[in-house]
């Protein structure tokens, strides 16, 4: 379980897919209760760059360990 987003990150989809397109994403977070287009688009681009994806269970957790109040569909560490 992960308690929370350690060191430099990005959080929502724009900026993580920012990071996944320019090669500084290190792991990748997707809520599991994301729209399935999103998540999929995400996760082919990781799949691209041979990124690890680790998947939490709802937008609200993933904000949560992000340390925002808000939920997020993705999250990176880079």
């Amino acid at each position: 379980m992960v308690e929370r987003l350690q060191g430099k990150k990005v959080v929502g989809l724009k900026q993580t897919i920012k990071a996944l397109k320019t090669g500084n994403c290190k792991k990748l977070y997707i809520a599991k209760d994301s729209d399935d287009n999103i998540r999929e688009n995400i996760e082919g681009l990781a799949m691209e760059s041979s990124i690890e994806v680790i998947y939490i269970d709802t937008m609200k957790e993933l904000g949560r360990l992000c340390g925002i109040q808000v939920g997020a569909v993705a999250a990176a560490t880079v």
